[in-house]
């Protein structure tokens, strides 16, 4: 069986659908399964042994207001692999206009994708020969699971999900030096993201940093993207003369490192969903998403939003004039923490007896 996966991006988005693609592998080992994904977002997949090809393209040009022929057209002269690949399947996790197109121009006989309900562009399911229901209200990542499951007839496991990243020597002593830089125990903080309201402020990251390391002798490390060097330095200045250690990891990188830290801080953003891949104890900050929907599933992860306004529910703003969701106390997010680090501690105890 040929079985073609399209996941475009975010990286976050890749990440939730990592564990459907090692409930493939296991259950049908003999399959071979190629991904289409952007090329932006493709990092985390590179190098990996359970995918056969790794097909990247970049779909940004495509408009949501275009016809569905002018998606197709361009789609297609981006993916002439797939046209020599001859898929059984192709499995639709995106739900947009652009991947349902991939999933045709694939050529595979079974098109998967949501219903209607559960797309992001409902029209999508005009490509699909085959729409998939799923129960609302359930994380990304049992979604994902629920399409393959339904689609392949395979079984899929319950949890600790599998999340297969392949890293090289490279990453781990990459983890290593800005590990090396930490005198003990150590978090990691991260103020950035991709929407300005889904940010906690920069400045309380700092006031957190001040107060993890004298109140609870962890050491902060604040990490960032490339062109977020801006928010660690806002960080900086708010951290009541502590310094920070500073670091602009790889993806591969930073997913060594948080295997290493003893707790992770952020919002709803890649390198949140990737330490949750590493199994790093997690603590959220989450506001116009839903932690339901995007957070950890592990039951031991703590999310810190504002439960008490009538907003945040079904909101997805990318912009607002009022953003209130995301002002939240240094008091609750530190208190967050120190429960969270308190319950990795007791956990290795109790399943040591």
């Amino acid at each position: 069986m040929r079985v073609l996966f399209v996941k475009l991006g975010a990286i976050g988005d890749i990440v939730h659908t990592l564990p459907a693609l090692a409930a493939v592998r296991r259950m049908l080992p003999h399959a071979e399964v190629d991904w289409v994904a952007e090329a932006r977002s493709a990092e985390i997949l590179r190098g990996n042994p359970l995918i056969n090809r790794l097909i990247e393209v970049d779909t940004h040009s495509v408009r949501s207001g275009w016809s569905p022929e002018r998606i197709i057209a361009e789609i297609k002269r981006q993916s002439s692999p797939l046209r020599s690949r001859k898929y059984d399947v192709t499995i639709d996790f995106q739900g947009l206009l652009k991947s349902s197109a991939i999933a045709k121009i694939s050529g595979a006989k079974r098109r998967i994708g949501f219903d209607k309900g559960n797309l992001r562009e409902p029209s999508a399911r005009i490509m699909y020969t085959e729409k998939v229901p799923v129960p609302h209200g359930i994380n990304v990542i049992d979604k994902n699971l629920a399409l393959v499951r339904d689609s392949l007839g395979i079984e899929t496991g319950d949890e600790p999900y599998e999340f297969p990243v392949q890293t090289t020597a490279e990453h781990r002593l990459e983890a290593d030096a800005i590990a090396g830089r930490s005198a003990g125990k150590f978090a990691l903080l991260n103020p950035g993201g991709g929407w300005v309201t889904k940010l906690w402020r920069s400045a309380d990251f700092g006031r957190l940093a001040k107060r993890l390391w004298e109140e609870a002798g962890i050491e902060p490390i604040i990490v960032t993207g490339p062109a977020e060097s801006h928010l660690a330095a806002e960080a900086q200045a708010n951290a009541g003369g502590i310094e920070m250690i500073r670091a602009e990891p790889t993806l591969k990188g930073f997913y060594e490192l948080a295997k290493r830290a003893v707790v992770y801080v952020g919002g709803d953003t890649g390198p949140t969903h990737i330490a949750v891949a590493a199994g790093t104890p997690i603590v959220g900050i989450f506001g116009p998403t839903e932690w339901w929907r995007n957070g950890s599933p592990r039951a031991e992860d703590i999310c810190v939003g504002r439960d008490d306004i009538g907003c945040r529910v079904d909101c997805h703003r990318r912009t607002c004039s009022k953003w209130i969701c995301m002002d939240i106390s240094v008091d609750a997010v530190f208190e967050a923490v120190t429960r969270r680090v308190e319950l990795a501690t007791v956990a290795p105890k109790e399943a040591a007896v």
